[in-house]
């Protein structure tokens, strides 16, 4: 491979590492508050309503049961409102975030689901409130899983990143498509593949590691 593709390489992976890190972080920030309101609001949960539940379940489903290529071309033109433009690295961002985020929501909640209930009837009994039960029994409680979903969600989100490329999102799909795919440089296709590979299996690695330090069941 030459110096010319192995810089595009190593600007393409960088574009990637950008695209999944900004739109994790906007899912984590979002999704978790999610939640913890879809498991709050609950039947029986500690702020039960089953009216806004409902309304947000509804919200979160109908997100995700739209395929990504297509969220990404009707978000055009949110994408163009928020960042000015709808191609490039920032661009891409936008529908990868609202995409991630009610995908995070559903696994956070699967985890917070998990928490026994005996630990928050005993904060109850001893007089905690409704935020004192989330930040001292429903986030540590569940937040090995809550790291583990968080790590599924980044892995999701490189793979929606290489197809994001289709369009002009840069990143290792992008390069992928534009000389492996339409120029035939085989070299081209089989680096990215395995960039991408490493790539997974390190993200993968480390929250497996920071899940482990986390499990209090360990």
């Amino acid at each position: 491979m030459s110096p010319i593709m192995l810089e595009l390489l190593f600007r393409s992976l960088w574009e990637t590492i950008v695209m999944t890190a900004a739109s994790g972080f906007i899912s984590l920030v979002f999704g978790l508050p999610l939640g913890l309101a879809l498991v709050a609001t609950a039947r029986g949960g500690i702020a039960e309503n089953l009216a806004v539940n409902r309304a947000l379940g509804a919200v979160i489903n109908g997100f995700r049961s739209v395929p990504f290529i297509i969220l990404l071309v009707a978000l055009i033109p949110v994408t163009r409102l928020i960042v000015g433009t709808s191609i490039g690295t920032w661009a891409a961002i936008v529908p990868l975030a609202i995409a991630a985020t009610p995908y995070y929501a559903r696994i956070a909640e699967v985890s917070l689901r998990e928490v026994e209930r005996g630990l928050i009837e005993a904060v109850r009994a001893m007089g905690g409130n409704r935020w004192t039960i989330i930040r001292e029994v429903l986030i540590p409680e569940a937040m090995p899983g809550i790291v583990a979903g968080f790590t599924v969600t980044l892995v999701t989100l490189i793979g929606a990143s290489a197809m994001a490329g289709a369009i002009g999102a840069g990143g290792l799909g992008d390069l992928a498509i534009r000389y492996g795919y339409q120029r035939f440089e085989t070299a081209v296709m089989v680096a990215v593949v395995a960039v991408l590979i490493v790539l997974v299996c390190g993200i993968q690695w480390l929250g497996d590691r920071l899940v482990s330090r986390l499990d209090r069941r360990g």
